[in-house]
């Protein structure tokens, strides 16, 4: 198990899985010396969430949602899913083309891999979507079956590419290896980021929702309207302006808040206004 104290490039140097995880936290290299918990909190990464997703991925070690900043967490996916739109999928695709399309002009096969790829990373898209506007208890588990569509590509390429397209020792050869390691390392990659979602992101919000109950019934219309601007991170002077209250009525309302809901935290009742629907993640 990695530790807040532990030297994070150790980390980096020891599990290839921690430089993807390290980026996705909007962490960089040039460490030095410095600590898990110094390099996290330099870039403002709660140390103990970074190290749940860490110890999980390594360990497969599981953590207490009560262990788990949300907003760190969010930037995680968000990064995450930003990486597989913005750049594993469009590059992979481009290794695709180069490696298949050498192919003998006269079978369609090429095509039909390409097309079956664009297929899937369409499939990933409307994941991803349904993610990003919060409707991860929602929508349908369908994670096996997004990353069979890249086993079914693999195995497109290993039984019906044409023999004749390439020679053993031939440069066309070793970039369809090549091709087929890149699709073996997406499959991993897309589904180690489902595995954490479910158990790790998925178990913080249905937390956080069986607690609310009555909660959302004894927050008062003011009450909700102060939280939702604690959450967007606005200041009491500024939630003061904003909702045309006094300062002195501000703090009264979060004292109300806090007694009521027995939260303290900003990130905290940034949980709460996310599963009881007062803010958007």
């Amino acid at each position: 198990m990695y530790k807040s104290t532990d030297k994070i490039s150790d980390l980096m140097s020891r599990e290839e899985d921690a430089i993807q995880i390290i980026s996705r936290f909007g962490l960089a290299m040039g460490v030095g010396e410095a600590t898990i918990a110094e390099v996290c909190e330099a870039h403002g990464v709660d140390t103990s969430t970074f190290l749940a997703v860490v110890n999980y991925k390594v360990f497969k070690q599981r953590v207490q949602p009560s262990e788990i900043d949300m907003p760190t967490l969010h930037r995680y996916v968000e990064n995450a899913h930003s990486y597989f739109l913005n750049f594993r999928l469009p590059r992979l695709r481009r290794s695709l083309i180069e490696a298949v399309i050498p192919a003998d002009p006269t079978t369609k096969i090429p095509g039909l891999i390409l097309r079956c790829y664009d297929e899937f990373v369409e499939e990933i898209r409307v994941h991803i979507e349904h993610e990003n506007a919060g409707l991860f208890e929602e929508h349908e588990h369908d994670d096996e079956r997004i990353t069979s569509k890249l086993t079914e590509i693999k195995n497109l390429i290993i039984k019906y590419y044409p023999t004749q397209s390439v020679s053993p020792e031939g440069t066309e050869t070793y970039m369809l290896i090549s091709v087929m390691s890149e699709l073996w390392h997406t499959e991993q990659e897309f589904a180690d980021h489902c595995a954490i979602e479910d158990d790790i992101l998925r178990p913080v919000l249905q937390k956080a929702k069986a607690g609310k109950g009555q909660e959302t019934e004894d927050l008062s219309e003011r009450e909700r309207d102060v939280l939702v601007q604690v959450v967007r991170g606005l200041s009491n002077k500024e939630i003061a302006d904003v909702l045309c209250i006094s300062m002195h009525t501000v703090i009264s309302h979060r004292k109300h808040i806090t007694r009521k809901l027995n939260i303290h935290s900003v990130a905290g009742l940034t949980i709460y206004a996310i599963v009881n629907h007062l803010v958007e993640i």
